[in-house]
C-alpha cells in the first residue's frame, strides 16, 4: 500500500511538472501574433540598448524565459510578457507596444531610414527622368 501511495505521488509530481507546448492548439495567425509580440518586444529592447539579461533580472525570469519571451513562445505567461514590457519600458502599455509610438523606437526607426546626403542637380534629376 505505501508502494503504490509512493508511485502514485511520484506520477502525480511528473504529470504536474510536465510541460506542455500551446503551439499545436493556436491557429496560425495566433502565432504569427505571437512572434509579432516577442519581435516588437526584443525591439523595443533594442531600441532602449539594454540588455536581454538585465531585462531578465529586472522581469524576474530567467534569461532562457526571456529568450523565448522575444520568440514570440505562446507558452509564456502574460504576467511574464507584461513584467517583461514593464522591465524595459517601465509605464508601458501594450498598445502602446503594438502602436511602436515609444520614442526610443520612433529614434530607432528614424536612424533606419536610409537619407540622402545631398539633393540631386537638377542635371542629375534630368538623367534619372525617363
Amino acid at each position: 500500500m505505501m508502494f503504490a501511495i509512493a508511485v502514485t505521488k511520484s506520477l502525480q509530481i511528473g504529470i504536474t511538472a510536465m510541460k506542455h507546448s500551446e503551439a499545436p492548439l493556436m491557429k496560425a495567425t495566433l502565432l504569427e501574433q505571437s512572434r509579432t509580440l516577442g519581435a516588437r518586444l526584443a525591439r523595443l529592447r533594442v531600441a532602449r540598448r539594454l540588455r536581454q539579461s538585465d531585462v531578465a533580472v529586472r522581469a524576474g525570469v530567467s534569461r532562457s524565459t526571456a529568450v523565448l519571451i522575444e520568440k514570440g513562445d505562446p507558452g509564456r505567461t502574460l504576467g511574464q510578457v507584461l513584467r517583461y514590457l514593464d522591465a524595459i519600458a517601465p509605464g508601458a502599455t501594450l498598445l502602446s507596444l503594438l502602436q511602436e509610438s515609444d520614442p526610443a523606437l520612433l529614434s530607432l526607426a528614424a536612424g533606419e531610414r536610409s537619407q540622402r546626403v545631398r539633393k540631386l542637380s537638377s542635371d542629375a534629376l534630368e538623367d534619372l527622368d525617363f
